[in-house]
Order: C-alpha cells, then sequence, then structure tokens
C-alpha cells in the first residue's frame, strides 16, 4: 500500500491527562516523547510540524485555544487514520459533548495527497479550513504551497485572502 501525506490540524484548550493544551501539542509534535502519550507516536512518527498558536475559541466555548497543524505520513487510507485520530483524542481524554465545546484534543484531518475524499463520516478537505486563520497560519509555515484540490488555490494564496477579509481598525 502506498504512503499518504496527512495535514492534520491540533487544538487543545482544556487541561487534560497528559497535561496543558501546549503540553499535549509539544508532545504529539515530537515523536520521541509521543510514546509517553499512552503509544500514540506511530500516528505523529516522523511528524513536521508548525509552532504552536493561540486563538480565540469558536462558539461556546470561554477558554482560548492552542493550534498547530502536522503533516504526517501514513499507509492508512483517510477512513482508518481518521479512526486512529479519534482513539488518540480519547486516550488525550476528550468525551463525546457539544460541537465546540471544550476540549483536551481535537484532531482534524484538513487535507491529504489523494486530492478529494467524501463520504457521511469524512469530507477532505476539511469544509471549513480556509475560513479559519487558526489552521491557514500555522499550515503556512509547514506546506506554503499545498494546493486546495477544490479551489487550486495555495495556502499561502487562501491565507493571503482571509486576510484581505480582514477588517480594518
Amino acid at each position: 500500500m502506498a504512503t499518504s501525506t496527512y495535514l492534520i490540524a491540533l487544538g487543545s484548550n482544556v487541561r487534560g491527562r497528559w497535561g496543558s493544551p501546549q503540553v499535549v501539542l509539544k508532545h504529539l509534535c515530537a515523536p520521541a516523547k509521543a510514546g509517553a502519550l499512552d503509544g500514540c507516536a506511530s500516528a505523529f512518527a516522523g511528524a513536521r510540524c508548525s509552532r504552536i498558536i493561540e486563538s480565540a475559541p469558536i462558539g461556546p466555548s470561554q477558554r482560548r485555544y492552542a493550534n498547530a497543524v502536522a503533516l504526517i505520513e501514513s499507509k492508512l487510507r483517510p477512513p482508518a487514520l481518521l479512526a486512529k485520530l479519534k482513539k488518540i483524542e480519547r486516550k488525550a481524554g476528550r468525551r463525546p459533548g457539544k460541537r465546540w465545546g471544550n476540549r483536551p484534543l481535537d484532531l482534524d484531518i484538513i487535507g491529504w495527497s489523494g486530492g478529494i475524499w467524501a463520504s457521511p463520516t469524512l469530507t477532505i478537505p476539511h469544509p471549513e479550513f480556509r475560513k479559519r486563520r487558526f489552521v491557514l497560519t500555522p499550515l503556512c509555515e509547514i506546506a506554503p504551497g499545498w494546493r486546495d484540490p477544490v479551489t487550486h488555490l495555495t495556502v499561502r494564496q487562501l491565507l493571503a485572502r482571509l486576510d484581505q477579509k480582514r477588517p480594518r481598525a
């Protein structure tokens, strides 16, 4: 089976079983330490990660988020990788709850080298990533030339368009 490249958005806004939001993201992006996170190293082994940024919450959550983006290689197909990411979220202490609520870890597949994927449980590229500065900014650090298979724009171009929409003070 061929290896695919995936772009994964990482977010956290509450302390979980592995520590503060920043600590959790740092550990996931440091494969040497990720093994300490209940065997989660295999999902992020060899990952190239952005720096961690802070962002305002979306929806009802009141806490600020720590966000990053990782570029990973995997032989898993998108549904299998999604299942693995959901398992990591559960190990981090995430429980089902309100949409956009507080969470110790949120992992989303933003894009993959296979282009577009659509199923009842997964859409790639992530339908909202083009509107989210907290995804585009770190993504631009590690993959500025990646092209959105829907719009055919690069991440750099998507971020520039978002910046143009930002209200001026």
